[in-house]
């Protein structure tokens, strides 16, 4: 769990986040979001103490984080950053080993981490090899996500992670993202711009502008009770039913048995997903397939109006 009990943070006479509170549950994923310079990457950094707060008080599993030393602090928290922060002139496993080397791990075991982890992040056992200049950059992003899991840390901190990265990379690492955290179950911290990227991955989102906290809700919480006419346009605007429907799933909402013609839809496959396709089609009623390919009911616009 970790705890910002009246957080801020100034310089000179410029406050850059002030009076912060919220809590983040064990394993849970939260979205810190805000447009730029609402103070989202300070208040990320001070929790592994990048940067210290002002006033106020961080606490990690009960423990105020100004009493500990920075090493034992910064042992459990792994951190990502735009573009993955790799040592340019090192492997990818001499990458992924930094913290567990620097841990006096023996070879056998950092080498077992190292290949569990190529696993984890979906990158074949010869990457291990290869220099980071070798690699796409979403194959760097992956490899950061690895060097941070390394050392099996609490709590992991993501810096807009993917925001140097082309739309199909991003989505590809989105959906790899919430897949490592469905196996691993981490309590994440994840500074973003994109609400989209928010609404998809996080459990919580909290929403800053100007250094201050608007709004700390789940995604389903912000979309139908946005705080201020602010968070409203900021997570959407007149498009918050579509990114409500992105929220549901179409097996919550599948008709078991007989279904019309045509191409399915995953049941996995987000309601707005659904939308999209009936409106393509000029249809109200779309056939749906289960994980196995085969047909499993049906689907209606009735139910998005619901």
């Amino acid at each position: 769990m970790i705890e910002l009990e009246g957080v801020s943070r100034s310089y000179g006479d410029r406050r850059v986040v002030e009076d912060l509170s919220f809590t983040v549950e064990d394993g849970a994923f939260c979205a810190i979001v805000g447009p730029s310079g609402s103070g989202k990457s300070t208040s990320l950094r001070m929790i592994n103490r990048l940067i210290e707060p002002s006033a106020g008080t961080i606490r990690i599993a009960g423990e105020d984080i100004a009493t500990l030393g920075l090493t034992r602090l910064r042992r459990r928290i792994g951190y990502v950053i735009q573009s993955g922060g790799l040592f340019p002139h090192w492997t990818v496993e001499d990458n992924i080993a930094t913290v567990p080397r620097l841990l006096r791990w023996d070879e056998a075991r950092v080498a077992e981490r190292v290949r569990a982890l190529l696993e984890l992040v979906r990158l074949g056992h010869e990457t291990r090899r290869k220099y980071p200049h070798e690699l796409s950059g979403g194959q760097q992003q992956r490899v950061g996500v690895a060097r941070a899991l390394a050392a099996d840390p609490e709590i992991l901190l993501m810096d807009e992670p993917f925001g140097a990265l082309d739309p199909l990379t991003r989505q590809a690492l989105r959906a790899e993202l919430a897949r490592i955290q469905e196996d691993a179950r981490k309590t994440i911290l994840f500074v973003t711009h994109d609400i989209d990227e928010a609404l998809l991955l996080a459990d919580r989102i909290a929403i800053l502008r100007d250094g201050r906290l608007l709004q700390y809700a789940t995604p389903q919480e912000i979309l139908t009770r946005p705080a201020s006419a602010f968070v409203r346009e900021f997570v959407g605007g007149a498009a918050l039913g579509l990114k409500l429907l992105a929220q549901r799933r179409v097996r919550d909402h599948l008709h078991p048995g007989a279904a019309p013609a045509g191409e399915p839809v995953a049941q996995d496959a987000p309601m707005s997903e659904a939308l999209s396709e009936m409106v393509l089609r000029g249809a109200e009623l779309l056939p749906v397939r289960d994980a196995g390919g085969r047909i499993a009911g049906s689907v209606a616009l009735a139910d998005m109006l619901r």
